[in-house]
């Protein structure tokens, strides 16, 4: 499987570019995927250079080249620290983040993410996770579904998602995407339905790879892993993970709210490259509609 095949990466250039890459660096890209990115950053590192890479997906994990450069952790990159500090590359001159699901995610119907194919519902990023979407689906609570929707969708009509799926359940269960998605398509009609859809699976999504809880104890990681000076890039893709993102380089936390010292002095690890996030050109967009939600910010230690 090729690169592109397993996932079009977006802002391409963008991003390697806001990484400010020098050929000694110490470089971490948390979601490797297809490999897209971390093949460029190698390409730009000397033989001094150093890039670890993370991926909890068993099908990222095959798509890994044999670099001495490069350090390969199968793992969430919520336990960046962990592992950075195990293999004594703390100071990294550069992370890279790019938080949306890989293409091959998507076209993989057996993976449970796509609307569009047909499989069980699944939705795991690391395939031995223990929640699936089956499991959300069929057996949260009426008031956590609720809960997920309210926080991880932008839906205007959460009550009747809700409730259709309570109710169907009670007769039987809801297996597969194909289910959910005929479900749902009765209520919201128009040209609407397509993204309508993805936001009832982005919700559910979210909530079982608990990805606002790996974003957050990954950023916080971000500010002791980077050196002074080391640079931060990340590309989010909705408004829930980029609210996390711009909150938390303007004041080191999640909120938004900066914080002061005694003597009046705002404490912020991070300062911001651009005052807006970077997105998509239309010619991007029009070769890759995945990438029209994407932001990207830059942040640099200090």
């Amino acid at each position: 499987m090729t690169n592109n095949e397993y996932h079009i990466p977006v802002l391409f250039e963008e991003s390697i570019a806001a990484l400010d890459l020098k050929g000694d660096d110490i470089v971490v890209d948390v979601t490797y995927g297809g490999g897209g990115h971390s093949s460029e950053i190698l390409n730009r590192l000397n033989d001094d250079g150093i890039l670890v890479a993370f991926d909890q997906d068993d099908d990222a994990a095959a798509n890994v080249v044999e670099d001495d450069r490069l350090i390969f952790a199968n793992s969430n990159f919520r336990f960046m620290i962990n592992f950075m500090k195990f293999h004594d590359v703390m100071g990294a001159d550069a992370i890279l983040a790019d938080l949306g699901v890989s293409s091959h995610q998507f076209d993989a119907g057996d993976r449970g993410f796509s609307i569009r194919e047909e499989g069980r519902l699944d939705m795991r990023m690391n395939q031995n996770a223990k929640l699936t979407a089956f499991e959300v689906v069929n057996k949260y609570a009426e008031k956590e579904l609720y809960r997920i929707f309210n926080s991880y969708a932008d839906l205007k009509n959460t009550h009747k998602v809700v409730q259709t799926i309570v109710r169907t359940r009670k007769g039987q269960a809801i297996e597969t995407t194909k289910e959910l998605v005929d479900l749902m398509k009765g209520l919201v009609k128009g040209n609407k339905q397509t993204q309508f859809l993805a936001q009832v699976f982005q919700a559910i999504r979210i909530e079982v790879n608990d990805e606002m809880g790996a974003l957050e104890d990954f950023l916080q990681q971000t500010v002791p892993v980077l050196r002074e000076g080391g640079r931060l890039v990340v590309i989010s893709y909705h408004s829930i993970e980029d609210r996390l993102v711009k909150n938390f380089i303007r004041a080191g936390n999640f909120t938004g709210e900066l914080d002061k010292d005694m003597y009046g002095v705002v404490k912020k690890p991070l300062s911001a490259v651009n005052k807006k996030p970077i997105v998509p050109s239309p010619e991007e967009i029009e070769r890759n509609p995945r990438a029209r939600s994407a932001k990207m910010r830059i942040a640099v230690k200090g």
